[in-house]
């Protein structure tokens, strides 16, 4: 059984009658009220019904609630614990989600329920839809200009525990261990019987916890026989149907390809070693508790999260108070993912919903000279530093030519023009100048303009020629000028974390992550918006009911109208009368 409330239809009487004007319009101009007015009818309740039928079982609670309810503990970051209690007795939350009635029924969620709810949103993928759809909805609400974007990243940590190397390989046989003693626990059995000191080595967390005090000299040794015992376990039951079956076992086999590498010994047969650090991937696996997280060498374990957002670039603050900033495109990466790979599927999915940025800002991580060439195929200017690259000071490079608008090179560091620009196969050019000149040039030595049988000329590649230009803008005021606005998004990556905690995590995995950064995303534009309506249109007015509003208009039309009500229809005669009464 569905159970769906139109949250569009008004009351006759007002339920909220009994809070007072004073909570009331508190109420009003917090994200409650807004909350209420403008996202409670809009989430999609009529995809998520999708998930339950309509004449069988029990009914379900109110999908608006139970939607509502979710993003609320991802914008306030609660446990579920505090999230079933705020839903039970916290009025701010009553108000925003619009429950009058005191009933269990209607207020109260277990924990079961909130579970099994939110693990159903995030299989359907309505998390992401949420967030696109009522991002869509606060743009067009508040007509924000989209023209102007900026991108960045954000590392995220799953509710994890850092392991280095020693710690992955025990921890994930401790977990195979476990796995096999409940569920294949005459094969464990059987095991235990001719590998008693290696169960004893695993199984328990007090002989486990002596591999977090391996000294630094023996870390060498102790990573070589927990390799090794790994190994075994893989060998002893690969061709074990039932347990290669086991997702712990697939681990196993996982740290071993990543992390080891089979080698045959005369005396000692088939052997594990441990790659070099260098030799692991950073896609290797992290946890055994998440095996979706990777490793990224600046930011370490974890995920990272791809934000694009709107941002005002005026320097009068009530303007900025009155714009509001709005993120508009959200994904969840694995850390090994470099930033590169984020421009394109960013584009994408906003010109595919009508809001693609004329100017996108962002480091130099992003800005790579394909990236550059797409976005402007996309109709988006990529405003971005071009990577330094290994540049020393006692060299002339193509930046420091001088080019013409049109992107060709007008003249050299010492302002000789070249004589022809030839364009060769496999996209080069080759630049010819003066030889005479050249020769007699103080900057010979450190030119990369060469001699050639006729000329001397400067070979580059067509990239070459369009990152120079770039070089050279980056120095102008007009660029600093457009660029400096991009750190305001590390302002919005901090503001975040503090009110919705998005760095440190309580759940694992890809898709409960993703789950969770789309809600807080959301809920940040809802907390932004939400301070912008106040701006805009000041102190808010208390709602209206259906009954407040026939009041005012049958006063009205009684002061218009004769004592006798000279009306032809007599059911409407009827009805003025009744309604006045109960007015008066």
């Amino acid at each position: 059984m569905i159970s769906i409330k139109d949250h569009k239809q008004g009351y006759l009487l007002d339920p909220w009658d009994y809070v007072g004007p004073k909570r009331r319009r508190r109420m009003e101009e917090s994200w409650a009220g807004f909350f209420q007015r403008e996202i409670l009818c809009k989430l999609p309740t009529d995809k998520f019904a999708k998930a339950f039928t309509a004449d069988f079982g029990r009914p379900t609670k109110e999908l608006h609630t139970i939607l509502g309810v979710l993003l609320l503990q991802q914008m306030h970051d609660l446990t579920d614990e505090e999230t079933v209690d705020q839903a039970a007795f916290n009025l701010q939350w009553h108000y925003a989600l619009n429950i009058p009635e005191e009933s269990d029924e209607a207020k109260y969620i277990c924990l079961k329920t909130l579970w099994s709810m939110r693990k159903a949103v995030t299989d359907m993928g309505l998390d992401m839809e949420m967030f696109t759809n009522l991002t869509d909805t606060l743009a067009t609400l508040f007509k924000v200009d989209m023209s102007k974007q900026r991108l960045d990243s954000v590392h995220i940590m799953s509710n994890m525990r850092h392991l280095g190397r020693i710690g992955i390989f025990t921890r994930s046989i401790h977990k195979f261990l476990v796995n096999l003693k409940r569920q294949r626990s005459e094969c464990f059995t059987e095991f235990e019987k001719e590998q008693t000191e290696l169960v004893n080595r695993y199984l328990t967390e007090k002989a486990l916890g002596c591999f977090s005090m391996v000294k630094p000299a023996e870390s060498e040794k102790t990573l070589s026989m927990v390799s090794q015992d790994l190994y075994l376990l893989v060998e002893r039951f690969h061709s074990h149907q039932e347990v290669a079956s086991l997702h712990s076992y697939q681990l196993l086999c996982r740290v071993l390809n990543e992390q080891c590498t089979i080698r045959d010994e005369e005396s000692l047969g088939a052997i594990a070693i441990p790659k070099a650090g260098k030799e692991v991937s950073s896609a290797s696996l992290q946890n055994p508790s998440d095996p979706d997280a990777t490793y990224d060498s600046h930011k370490g374990q974890g995920y990272q999260f791809q934000v694009m957002e709107t941002y005002c670039d005026s320097e009068d603050q009530a303007v900025k108070e009155k714009t509001l900033n709005l993120i508009t495109h959200v994904q969840l990466e694995k850390a090994s993912e470099h930033d590169a790979h984020a421009v394109i599927p960013a584009l994408e999915d906003t010109a595919a919903r009508g809001c693609v940025p004329q100017q996108l800002l962002a480091d130099s991580l992003y800005g790579s000279d394909d990236n550059t060439q797409k976005a402007k195929a996309l109709g988006t200017e990529l405003i971005s530093p071009v990577m330094k690259g290994s540049i020393t000071k006692d060299k002339l490079y193509l930046h420091d030519f001088q080019f013409a608008p049109n992107g060709q090179i007008a003249a050299c560091p010492v302002g000789q023009a070249p004589l022809k620009i030839i364009k060769q196969k496999k996209q080069r050019y080759s630049i010819a100048f003066s030889s005479e000149q050249c020769r007699c040039c103080p900057n010979a030595s450190i030119c990369p303009v060469k001699p050639g049988s006729k000329h001397h000329y400067l070979r580059c590649s067509e990239k070459a020629m369009r990152l120079a230009p770039r070089r050279i803008m980056e120095h102008t005021p007009e660029f600093r000028d457009k660029y400096r606005w991009r750190a305001g998004i590390e302002a919005t990556f901090s503001g975040m974390d503090r009110t919705t905690g998005i760095k440190h995590l309580r759940i694992r995995g890809f898709t409960a992550v993703r789950f969770c950064i789309c809600m807080k995303a959301l809920a940040t534009n809802l907390l932004r918006a939400t301070r912008v309506r106040n701006a805009l249109w000041g102190p808010c007015l208390l709602p209206e009911t259906l009954f407040a509003s026939l009041r005012r208009l049958f006063l009205v039309i009684k002061e218009q109208c004769t004592a006798k009500f000279k009306s032809r229809c007599v059911v409407c005669r009827v009805f003025c009368i009744t309604t006045l009464n109960q007015a008066a």
